[in-house]
């Protein structure tokens, strides 16, 4: 019988599988409470804040006792970014566009309450139980739909790379970027910023809205409004493609 792959150690200790040795002393410490020891850093700091000496500090322990559970900052950076995801909303009997309507926008609130989580998600695959649950549900609320496997996943992970975007346009607006980026202090200043350096001959129609106010107008470019029309648009290009496929492949409800 082949064995299975080897799951990297960390990926294994956040589902539970960390192998347990019969020699040795006990071990004294858990992942979760060193991803919860760092993400209270990350949380009032920064993930600049966050090294595997700050955490042993912060624990107490010494800071060699740590790499027993993860290997590196990157392994730690993995275990944070699951473990800091609340639980994804549940359906309750909605129908695919209502719950997924409120998925994204709660995947958007989560990350502008954890400015620090879009450093790690935005170059990372889901790997742990908490985030996988979140795509878990997404394409159960497609199950019904008609959409094929690869198109549900293509859906799931456009609504999560929107409400990414979307975080990070608001958050840097404000200048409350992720820790490490800069960015200009916020929609007022971007819009000078673009005053100055556009040519009209070249950014004919950019220039133009510029000129007219699309993003000096105080931080409307990037409310709840705009959020909610740019779902909206994608919501109604998932719904067109179910209908088509409904279309070319009927089923019975």
């Amino acid at each position: 019988m082949a064995e299975g792959p080897v799951l990297p150690p960390v990926v294994a200790r956040m589902w539970g599988r960390d192998p347990v040795s019969r020699h040795g002393p006990r071990p004294s410490l858990r992942l979760e409470g060193i991803t919860a020891a760092a993400i209270g850093i990350a949380d009032a700091e920064g993930l600049a804040g966050v090294r595997m000496s700050s955490v042993a500090r912060s624990m107490g322990v010494a800071t060699m006792s740590l790499y027993r559970y993860v290997g590196s900052k990157d392994e730690l950076l993995v275990a944070m970014a699951d473990a800091a995801v609340p639980a994804p909303p549940e359906p309750e009997g909605t129908g695919w566009r209502d719950y997924l309507t409120v998925w994204t926008r709660a995947n958007r609130d989560f990350l502008l309450d954890r400015p620090w989580l879009l450093h790690i998600t935005s170059f990372a695959p889901p790997m742990g139980p908490r985030s996988l649950l979140w795509l878990d549900r997404g394409l159960a609320a497609l199950a019904d739909t008609g959409l094929g496997t690869g198109e549900r996943m293509n859906v799931a992970s456009t609504l999560t790379g929107y409400a990414v975007s979307h975080a990070g346009l608001a958050l840097g607006a404000v200048g409350q970027e992720p820790p490490g980026e800069e960015a200009v202090a916020g929609l007022a200043e971007y819009s000078a910023i673009l005053a100055e350096v556009l040519d009209p001959e070249n950014y004919p129609a950019l220039a133009a809205a510029v000129g007219e106010g699309a993003f000096g107008g105080g931080d409307d470019w990037i409310d709840d409004g705009d959020f909610g029309f740019g779902l909206d648009l994608l919501l109604d290009g998932i719904e067109a493609l179910i209908a088509a496929r409904r279309g070319a492949h009927p089923r019975t409800v």
